[in-house]
């Protein structure tokens, strides 16, 4: 299925912040999980995540450390900062919210939506 890049932009932020709040990570596993909870569905790229992983860090929601990967080679780890966790509670909220009022009009609207053809 073709996910709608506003829908992607918008929980971008809260999938990055949920993932971290499970230990520090670096930029492919963080890749990799978002696929793995997708199911598949959503492919992030590097051109996408970087950007958003420099944006939290400014926000001072995510800190970043180098250390060293299984191989010896340097690697940028990422991790949840206070902030970051203060953020993704409110994010959580909000997604509740909007989840809560998607499912209560597809519900009372699903029987009254046009059908095609």
């Amino acid at each position: 299925m073709d996910i709608g890049k506003d829908l992607v932009a918008a929980s971008a932020t809260p999938i990055v912040l949920a993932i971290l709040s499970e230990g520090e990570s670096y930029g492919y596993a963080i890749i990799k999980r978002v696929g793995e909870l997708s199911r598949g569905e959503l492919q992030w790229t590097d051109g996408m995540l970087y950007p958003l992983l420099h944006r939290l860090e400014r926000r001072s929601y995510v800190e970043a450390v180098w250390g060293k990967s299984e191989t010896g080679r340097r690697r940028k780890y990422y991790r949840l900062t206070t902030a970051g966790i203060e953020q993704l509670a409110s994010q959580r909220r909000q997604w509740q919210i909007v989840d809560s009022a998607m499912r209560g009009i597809w519900f009372t609207a699903g029987d009254a939506a046009p059908q095609p053809g």
